[in-house]
């Protein structure tokens, strides 16, 4: 096991410098400094003095990489691709370009509010969406079956914005029970979770619960099923014994793609109701052209997704013990 954690981590190593030498391509190749000192300084006829001043007090007036003819004693450290790339994998962020914050900092601060919203989604969900789904494929075939798939497409065809509008108008405008947006700290932070929580398990339910009911299905026409009915099993116990646990892995690889924005939120989400999470915090970042702050949350992102990918494998080996690590 710790031989396979290891080339798993040796295999991640390349992605996150693919990723990172792409993401600073697009930031530095692009958008050169100067470009951005445009941009952030926001005035449609910017002096070479105020440009030069921007770029001295983000780092930016040294070298992109390493030019030692034309630099003289510049040295590879002493780049911005050391300080903004490199520097990275030490989860260094640095500072905000728009208003001089530390990033690590920020994003340790934000990230609780996410978490606090993504977990109950997260958890509460899986477990409302399978459920339904497996009272799905149980009857399936059966107008039961068939008003769940409706209210499935039905629900998969409604923007999530109109979940959100009308989840603010009806909770919060009309029966006033709970805060339109807003959040605060330690228990008082229910309150403003109410909500949030509840529109993001209503807007995902037609998606996940037919993506379900699909899986079930399919592990339904399995020989090993027709095996246990043949022994006498009830419908049920063939459900919840058989089908649900050799489902087990694909709504595990399924799962793996919600991890990263456990941590990272939701853009939209928090955007909407105030939220002062990690995805309010990218918003932010793009709308104010701050090239740190995104930088740094894509880097974020690729590393826990990849974190994501590592205890997927591991915990393939709980649900079959066939999976061994070679």
């Amino acid at each position: 096991m710790l031989g396979y954690l290891a080339r798993r981590l040796l295999y991640a190593i390349p992605i996150l410098v693919g990723v990172n030498l792409l993401t600073f391509a697009l930031f530095f190749v692009v958008n050169t400094p100067d470009d951005m000192a445009r941009m952030q300084l926001g005035m449609k006829r910017v002096t070479p003095e105020a440009i030069e001043r921007w770029k001295r007090e983000r780092g930016y007036d040294r070298p992109v990489l390493w030019n030692g003819a034309a630099h003289g004693a510049a040295k590879a450290t002493d780049t911005i691709f050391f300080d903004h790339s490199v520097k990275l994998f030490a989860f260094e962020f640095g500072k905000a370009e728009s208003d001089g914050r530390d990033i690590r900092e920020e994003i340790c601060r934000r990230m609780g509010p996410s978490l606090a919203i993504a977990l109950p989604v997260f958890l509460v969900g899986l477990a409302a969406y399978v459920s339904f789904a497996l009272l799905m494929a149980l009857f399936r075939a059966t107008t039961l079956d068939f008003a769940g798939v409706v209210l499935c497409v039905v629900a998969m065809s409604i923007s999530g914005m109109f979940y959100i509008i009308g989840g603010q108008y009806l909770v919060s405008k009309l029966w006033n029970l709970a805060p339109i947006s807003g959040f605060a700290e330690g228990l008082a932070a229910w309150r403003f979770m109410l909500l949030p929580v509840a529109v993001a398990l209503v807007a995902g339910f037609g998606e996940s619960s037919r993506w379900y009911r699909t899986i079930f299905l399919e592990e339904m026409g399995r020989d090993y099923v027709r095996t246990a009915r043949a022994r006498g099993l009830s419908e049920a116990r063939v459900m919840f014994r058989h089908v649900l646990r050799n489902a087990l892995i694909p709504i595990l690889t399924g799962v793996v793609v919600v991890i990263p924005s456990l941590f990272l939120g939701s853009l939209v989400m928090e955007s909407f109701f105030g939220i002062p999470g990690l995805g309010s915090y990218t918003i932010d970042a793009i709308n104010a052209q701050d090239f740190a702050v995104v930088r740094s949350m894509v880097f974020l992102g690729s590393v826990l997704y990849i974190v994501g990918l590592v205890l997927t494998d591991l915990s393939y080996t709980l649900v079959d013990p066939r999976i061994r690590f070679e």
